[in-house]
Order: structure tokens, then sequence, then C-alpha cells
């Protein structure tokens, strides 16, 4: 059975897609691809069917990682589809949890949670800095994340 990973931001052009590239990559480097599907989504609907951010894809071509997605807004749908969503932070997490229905199968989890220290778990939103500096932040922070995460679910520790 396939495993369903789903990033979220804020809207779906910086971080979710920089978690979604590495994420794909770490399973595929891992040897199972054929076992996990992963997408991401945003909270907000501000950016639905844009491409990334000019510096996430240029921070994900930098690491050899191909990206075409566009972006889209969660729905409640996602949250039965899903095994696993990932917040990029706190006020990420607050609005999953409000939005999550009854009952939904999805583990709402912190991305950050996973490999980080305490101290550098959250995955700052780079939208508004100048640079790419944030951008390449976190992707270094997803790397770190995404192999600490696939880790603990192959091993059932989840």
């Amino acid at each position: 059975m396939v495993k369903q990973i789903l990033m979220i931001c804020l809207g779906n052009i910086c971080r979710s897609p920089i978690a979604e590239a590495v994420m794909v990559d770490t399973i595929s480097k891992a040897g199972l691809s054929n076992e996990w599907k992963v997408d991401s989504a945003a909270i907000g609907g501000w950016h639905v069917g844009n491409s990334p951010d000019q510096r996430a894809l240029s921070t994900m071509k930098k690491h050899g990682l191909p990206y075409k997605n566009k972006a889209r807004q969660i729905t409640s749908k996602d949250f039965n589809e899903f095994d696993y969503i990932f917040g990029m932070d706190d006020e990420n997490m607050s609005d999953l949890e409000s939005r999550a229905p009854a009952g939904s199968k999805a583990k709402l989890l912190m991305l950050g949670n996973f490999g980080l220290e305490k101290s550098d778990r959250i995955i700052e939103d780079p939208y508004y800095q100048r640079g790419d500096a944030g951008f390449e932040k976190a992707y270094q922070q997803c790397v770190i994340a995404c192999d600490a995460f696939l880790k603990d679910a192959v091993a059932n520790k989840l």
C-alpha cells in the first residue's frame, strides 16, 4: 500500500515545494519510490495555479531537484487521502489542526520536528527575505528533516 505525504506552507510557492522535491529525492535515493507519493499544497489560495517563487526554483535547480508542479490549496479531502501532512511552522500547524475534519486519517506533523535541533525546527518563510539565503536554509533543513522522517517511517517509529 502506497503511503502519501503532503507538504504544506502558507502559499505553496516557497517552502512546501522545496520540501516536496527534497522528500521525493530522499525517497528515490532510498529506493522506495514505489512505496510513497508526495505532493504539496497551501493554506491560502493566493498563488493557486502559479509556479514556485523563482528563488525556490533556483534553489531546487542548484541541488538537481526537478520541479514542475503548480500551487494548489489544501482541501478537506486531503486530510483523508494523505497519511502524513507536514506543516513548516507553528502557524501552519495551527491552521491544519483547525481545518482537519473530525476523524480524518492524516497524521499532522511539523517537518522540522524530525532531525533538527529544537532551536532550528521552524522552517521560516523566506518569501519576504531578500536574496536566496532563506531558500537555501529551508532546503538544508528539509534535507535533514526528510531523511530523519523517512528513517523513522521505515523503522515503524511513527
